[in-house]
């Protein structure tokens, strides 16, 4: 904070960034001599200060990022662009969550009144989130002084699993993955060419003309040098005597130990490349990829291209939620597409130039796609957005206990540590248990005559990742303090419904611990 209605977010230590950035500096200028003075050798010291040098920029851009808020609104500076926003055009700010390798990075995420959104370059939290926390209280501070943010209190959460959240990567991967499903499949027929041409090649013979021995099979004579067996995942090796007809091949690490050295094997070429490989104990074989794995391969290319478009449609129909609220889950499209792979896998791998040439392989795409199109519409009905309040209506109590998922989020009294998984309604007061039952062992009730609902909304990524995304929040308010308890939408309609006809009776006495059923 640098004066009284003035925000300034720099990199913590950035003096270090500078001092990276002249180090970076020193390693190009050292590689620029290296390379001045012997053009021809270009050593470790070269690569090394080469490496180096590529990091000046990483550094120069912690070392110039700069954001400053005050009564005007937020300008933002780093090596590349400068962005200035008043507070009239800013609709919010909110925290946006990155998952990183080891810690969850945190930055600001700017709501325009158009719609339209963007991430400041600072604040940005590392190890130290109380440091991000107060930043972003303090812009949030000034924006309430001097606009009209659209959200009071806690800033909204953007997660990964948000609606707010960018589909790029997404769009990204569907488009790569139809590119190389499309590229794999035009190879198919190469490869099934090739592979009738391997199985009808003949030995050459001293009458064969020179422009046909690429087409038929050319045996040669050789001795092993010596063998080289790579435990690890590289390549394993075969040397030969001499330059001819070879001077190493790359096999694996079970055929490089099966050969030994001063051993006289056989070699057999055809097109230029050398195809078996016999000796005394063992023969080596090329691999010559089949179209059946061409196909596989298109296929499998596919069917991830189809999962990505899934999420794609998934958040084209949760367009309407809010920024912060979590989109269904899409693991009914990736069963869906997992079930089209048990049967098109398969017809691929054994039928790959014509998969419906044969009434057997029509009835069997047949009944292949009409479980993939049931699969599909069970998973267009489970990933549908259900709004609060089109949860099925509550089951009339039959005075048995049933034992449902739902948490609450806060620590109560009925609640201690988080500790409960389940309420249990029906046989008693409804109560929280940490397990779903039988019995109501370690079941606390809840005061249901001091609870009130306040509001009924979709899970949000200020909620926790304990939530799973289809669930919905009810917002209670219990003798004046925030309450929230999360459940799937028919769950908690029931449990509502059973807290109000709690409360609706009224007399019961009040304890922590809910009585056992007689």
């Amino acid at each position: 904070m640098a004066e009284p209605g003035e925000v300034i977010c720099r990199v913590p230590a950035r003096n270090v960034s500078w001092w990276g950035t002249g180090v970076c500096a020193v390693a190009a200028v050292v590689a620029a001599l290296l390379v001045w003075q012997r053009p021809d050798i270009l050593g470790v010291a070269f690569w090394l200060c080469a490496v180096i040098a590529l990091m000046g920029p990483i550094f120069l851009y912690l070392a110039t990022a700069r954001l400053t808020a005050d009564a005007y609104g937020l300008r933002s500076r780093t090596l590349l662009r400068r962005r200035t926003v008043p507070w009239s055009r800013v609709a919010d700010l909110r925290r946006d969550i990155q998952n990183g390798r080891n810690h969850d990075i945190h930055r600001v995420s700017v709501l325009l009144d158009d719609g339209r959104s963007f991430r400041l370059p600072l604040p940005m939290s590392g190890e130290d989130l109380a440091r991000f926390d107060a930043e972003l209280a303090s812009l949030r501070a000034l924006h309430r002084r001097h606009g009209t943010p659209a959200s009071d209190g806690e800033a909204p959460v953007i997660t990964p699993r948000a609606a707010g959240r960018r589909p790029v990567v997404a769009w990204i991967l569907c488009a790569v993955l139809l590119v190389a499903s499309a590229v794999a499949a035009s190879y198919v027929a190469d490869a099934a060419s090739q592979q009738r041409a391997w199985r009808a090649a003949v030995p050459c013979t001293d009458a064969t003309p020179a422009a046909e021995r690429r087409a038929c099979l050319t045996t040669l004579s050789g001795v092993i040098e010596r063998t080289y067996v790579n435990e690890g995942r590289g390549n394993s090796w075969l040397y030969f005597t001499g330059d001819r007809p070879l001077h190493r091949l790359s096999v694996s690490s079970h055929d490089a130990a099966s050969f030994r050295a001063g051993e006289k094997v056989e070699l057999v070429f055809w097109r230029g490349r050398p195809r078996t490989v016999t000796g005394e104990r063992h023969v080596w074989r090329d691999h010559l990829t089949g179209p059946g794995e061409i196909a596989v391969f298109s296929a499998v290319c596919a069917l991830g291209a189809g999962y990505a478009g899934s999420r794609l449609l998934i958040r084209r129909r949760a367009r309407r939620l809010r920024d912060d609220e979590l989109l269904p889950s899409s693991l009914p499209f990736a069963g869906a597409f997992v079930a089209t792979a048990a049967w098109l896998l398969p017809l691929c791998a054994l039928h790959p130039m014509d998969p419906l040439g044969s009434p057997g392989t029509v009835s069997w795409a047949a009944a292949g796609t009409a479980v993939t199109g049931a699969a599909l519409v069970l998973a267009w009905r489970a990933t549908r957005v259900r709004a609060p309040g089109q949860a099925p209506a509550a089951v009339p109590p039959d005075g048995r206990d049933h034992f449902l998922p739902a948490r609450f989020l806060e620590h109560t009294a009925y609640n201690p540590h988080l500790y409960g998984t389940h309420v249990v309604i029906g046989g008693g007061p409804p109560a929280v248990t940490p397990h779903p039952g039988p019995g109501r062992f370690a079941a606390r009730r809840i005061p249901a005559e001091r609870l009130t609902v306040v509001d009924v909304r979709r899970a949000r990524g200020g909620d926790g990742d304990t939530v799973p995304r289809d669930w919905h929040i009810a917002e209670l308010d219990d003798a004046g303090e925030p309450v929230r308890l999360a459940a799937s939408p028919g769950d908690l309609a029931r449990i509502l419904d059973a807290l109000e006809r709690e409360r609706a009776e009224g007399d019961r006495t009040p304890g922590d611990t809910a009585a056992p059923r007689p």
